[in-house]
């Protein structure tokens, strides 16, 4: 029965993808305008007469500038950047100029503008702002190279994605004498780069942080962390790491960090260099990890242990990637990869009959082969409040096979996993879909196997009067077949925010199934300089055995509001402020929930190959 069950579900996911595919398919080719089923001459004359009717009586005018918005033709900024570019394309670079604009104040329409409080100028005299090599180490075209519209577009994107860069913009001009030669401008506003972060667990424990995220203005980041407890050692503890991004150029960074407080004791090491763009060939990475006392394996890591555990992690990986089609940089990718993962134990909670294989040492090897394709189209007001966003677009379908020489019996791993995200047709919002099964397999048969499948909707900006909305959609199923006794999802809120604000220990299960759905609404007017959008949600969660239908587990719900506020000009994490009820809470919890904390900005799944990894059941 559980054969078949597979099978049904690995033909569901070959009809996923295909269906990923032909929305793919659909939307290669980009139009500038959507082409509306009613003429646009009909259209003007429709709201015209509309608009002079509310205009009639207040009332009707505040309805009117409220509720209705004539159809505002779609803008495809990526393909105005092209265009832009693509009328010096074959032109020889002569000079590059870089100019760091200052964090408050100028614009790239108004570079001359200058801050206009106290505040704002003592902070730029504060702020270092990025060095020049630090950007020209990022730049992909040199003096002397022909300018390619796609390189220069990719490169503005990998730009901003780096934490201490506000946004970019990348100006062609042609040379007045020798019209063969074109002299670019790299325009580039920081963010602040100081920020403070902090939180308080009761009354027994608190954390306070600072960080520099471009430190001497060479894109360094430092950060120590604070933490305090009133009756567990030590005391007062500190966590601290330094990174050093984009080596010499060539995109590779590296991370030290150590930790000393009452939750863990350690030390960790990391180097990455990962599959940013399309152009690059190689991708690979190096991690080490060795902790003296912890209770949890890696950070994310969903289970804890009351036995402090003494262990160590080192890992590696390197990967391949072969264009298909050379000539063309939006085709698919073929990604080469494999690693292995070395866990030990020096101490750690005794190994049960049905849980050994969680707590053991353990050499895990792991090959996986990737298709992939990503490009990026741009717009505003997503994740972030008014600078220009990347929204990725393609497929990411893997196969990954393992093999485990684990001290409590040796397995094989294996999974399939396929993605795929774009634009709808006729541009009225993004959709993200994905779906995985996998586990291992012994000689006694399969254990630890677990079904994935997401979709995530975000429709585009929805004009009403001055106000601009967006609704936000996520789905998210997950089951797990033949996990160990200690496995179990929650409804916890993390990053996937399954129910926001709920947290009970009572709530768990084998099987999960949860729904959100989020309204908000950018509101244009400013608090001290902080972008404001107030939100609304509702969020839906079932979860139980996984031996039963998952419409007749136990039900929970979460329904609030709240405000965010964000200043794009700093690397403060975003303020949120919610106000949640939960009816049909469970004992542990309340039915009114209040929270005010900080929040860091949600990314979109990039479809970027990574080193092969199996699931995480959480």
């Amino acid at each position: 029965m559980r054969k078949c069950r597979i099978i049904q579900i690995i033909f569901f996911l070959l009809l996923l993808n295909c269906f990923g595919t032909n929305l793919n398919a659909q939307t290669l080719d980009i139009d500038t305008l959507v082409i509306k089923k009613v003429p646009p001459k009909k259209q003007e004359v429709f709201y015209d007469s509309l608009k002079y009717k509310a205009n009639q009586k207040r009332l009707t005018q505040i309805i009117y500038d409220f509720l209705i918005s004539p159809p505002r033709p779609y803008v495809d900024k990526k393909l105005l950047a092209l265009n832009y570019y693509s009328q010096l394309e074959g032109k020889i670079i002569s000079e590059i100029e870089i100019k760091p604009l200052d964090v408050f104040g100028p614009s790239f329409e108004d570079t001359t503008r200058k801050a206009s409080s106290w505040i704002e100028r003592t902070a730029n005299s504060i702020h270092t702002k990025s060095n020049l090599k630090t950007i020209q180490k990022l730049l992909l075209f040199k003096v002397g190279d022909f300018v390619d519209p796609e390189v220069i577009y990719e490169n503005e994107r990998l730009i901003r994605t780096l934490p201490y860069i506000n946004d970019v913009q990348i100006i062609l001009k042609q040379d007045s004498i020798y019209t063969g030669l074109v002299k670019v401008t790299v325009l580039t506003k920081d963010r602040f780069s100081f920020g403070v972060s902090g939180d308080v667990n009761g009354t027994s424990s608190a954390a306070v942080g600072i960080y520099n995220q471009n430190i001497f203005g060479v894109g360094h980041e430092i950060s120590f962390r604070f933490i305090g407890h009133v009756s567990k050692q030590p005391y007062l503890g500190l966590e601290t790491y330094y990174k050093i991004n984009n080596i010499r150029g060539k995109f590779i960074d590296i991370l030290a960090g150590y930790m000393n407080s009452y939750r863990n004791e350690g030390f960790t090491l990391n180097i990455n260099k990962p599959f940013i763009s399309p152009s690059i060939k190689w991708g690979y990475g190096a991690n080490a990890i060795r902790m003296f006392r912890t209770n949890r394996i890696f950070d994310e890591d969903p289970i804890k242990t009351e036995i402090p555990m003494d262990l160590s992690f080192f890992s590696a990986w390197g990967g391949h990637s072969f264009q298909i089609k050379t000539e063309n940089p939006n085709t698919t990718q073929l990604v080469l990869s494999a690693g292995f993962y070395n866990r030990n134990y020096f101490k750690r909670p005794t190994p049960g009959p049905n849980n050994n294989q969680y707590f053991s040492n353990s050499t895990f090897y792991l090959a996986g082969i990737t298709f992939t394709q990503r490009r990026f189209v741009q717009d505003q007001l997503i994740y972030s409040y008014g600078i220009t966003e990347d929204i990725p677009e393609g497929f990411k379908n893997e196969i990954v096979y393992g093999f485990d020489a684990n001290e409590f019996g040796d397995r094989h791993y294996a999974h399939l996993f396929l993605s795929n995200g774009n634009l709808l047709i006729n541009k009225t919002g993004y959709l993200y879909l994905a779906a995985g099964i996998g586990g291992y397999f012994t000689r006694s048969g399969y254990q630890q196997g677990e079904i994935e499948a997401r979709i995530n909707f975000i429709s585009k900006q929805i004009h009403a009067g001055r106000k601009r909305f967006r609704l936000f959609s996520h789905a998210d199923y997950t089951v797990g077949l033949q996990r160990f006794e200690i496995e179990n999802l929650n409804l916890n809120e993390n990053e996937n925010e399954f129910i926001r604000g709920f947290n009970s220990k009572e709530v768990v299960g084998k099987q999960r199934l949860s729904l959100n759905f989020e309204y908000v609404l950018f509101l244009r007017r400013q608090f001290y300089r902080f972008n404001m959008a107030v939100f609304g949600f509702t969020d839906v969660g079932i979860i139980g055995a996984n031996d039963q239908f998952f419409l007749t587990q136990n039900y929970y719900s979460g329904i609030g509001l709240g405000i965010r506020l964000h200043n794009e000009n700093l690397v403060f994490k975003t303020v949120h402020l919610r106000l949640a009820f939960y009816p049909f809470h469970p004992n542990d919890m309340n039915f009114m929930g209040f929270v005010l904390d900080e929040q860091s900005k949600k990314q979109f799944y990039s479809f970027e190959p990574t080193a092969p990894l199996p699931f995480r059941f959480e």
